[in-house]
């Protein structure tokens, strides 16, 4: 289902959206060129209003997959972005803002981690901060971008070294072949989203090329009563062998991917971009959409459908 829709006083993309619940009202951030942008409403299946830029940064650009936590009464925000004078979208890396309040105001304050790191989820587990990321490995047999964690000492700090978490096993994983070499085929697992229920530890991610119409969404699956992170083994659901997405191309809605996770009311449910079935504009007409999630006992279902939740 489509959350938001295009008008003409908001952007036409809602890429990589990032739901939170604050001060009584649901805030949904996404991927900008120029900012953060931001929405929010009073229910998830409401009407959503733009509210601008959340962050801007003089210089910088391509603000991409921003995430919100609260902490200790301040709004800390992820994201990464480049100079713009930089033509390498490599050269990205997560940096940090911070606002008093969630609908906007946010000032950056640091660069948290060195390029190439995209995509960050800052989650709370015990009394630890843990960031999930995606990095780069030149070298693996499967080349590509992967997910990797590390512990954060302070909302403005990491620590220890990065431990690889989900990577690329699959054919559909594949960006784009002979990439950056011949015979050398570029995969991409990104967009990491981490939530636990119970002892069950849910890793959402993307696959694939998020220009692509077959841009998926898959997850891995750990158990443990441990908080922990690092010591969780995540194993991609049903296993490294099979392509079983959580969410893909449908009658509808394709190039679907980059999510977050929020529960309302004991239920769950996953809001990701995608485009609809038969658009043929340019890749970054990217909306936001939801849809509920069924989590029992290690497995996730997706229950989609076009005009409802």
């Amino acid at each position: 289902m489509r959350i938001i829709y295009d008008k003409d006083n908001q952007p036409k993309s809602q890429a990589d959206p990032y739901i939170i619940f604050a001060e009584g009202r649901y805030y949904i951030y996404a991927t900008g060129e120029k900012g953060v942008a931001v929405y929010t409403a009073t229910a998830i299946d409401g009407e959503w209003e733009y509210l601008g830029s959340a962050l801007e940064t003089d210089g910088e650009k391509d603000f991409w997959a921003p995430c919100v936590i609260n902490e200790n009464g301040k709004y800390y925000m992820y994201y990464s972005s480049v100079k713009n004078e930089s033509a390498d979208c490599h050269d990205e890396r997560i940096k940090v803002a911070v606002s008093d309040r969630p609908d906007g105001g946010f000032e950056y304050v640091k660069d948290l981690l060195e390029p190439f790191s995209i995509d960050p989820h800052v989650v709370k587990s015990g009394n630890g901060l843990y960031i999930f990321y995606s990095v780069n490995d030149w070298e693996a047999e499967r080349a590509g971008t992967y997910i990797v964690l590390q512990k954060m000492d302070s909302p403005l700090s990491v620590t220890g070294e990065p431990v690889a978490v989900v990577r690329p096993t699959l054919d559909e994983e594949i960006f784009q072949r002979n990439r950056f070499k011949k015979g050398q085929h570029w995969h991409t697992i990104e967009g990491a989203f981490y939530f636990r229920e119970g002892d069950y530890h849910y890793l959402i991610y993307s696959g694939n090329c998020w220009q692509s119409k077959y841009y998926f969404l898959g997850y891995a699956v750990g158990k443990g009563k441990e908080d922990d992170l690092t010591k969780i083994k995540f194993n991609k659901y049903p296993s490294d062998s099979v392509y079983a997405p959580l969410i893909s191309a449908n009658e509808f809605e394709s190039g679907t991917g980059h999510n977050s996770v929020i529960k309302i009311d004991g239920e769950y449910y996953c809001v990701y971009h995608g485009r609809d079935t038969g658009d043929v504009t340019p890749y970054d007409n990217r909306s936001a959409r939801a849809c509920k999630l069924v989590v029992k006992d290690g497995v996730l279902t997706a229950k989609r459908y076009k005009d409802k939740l």
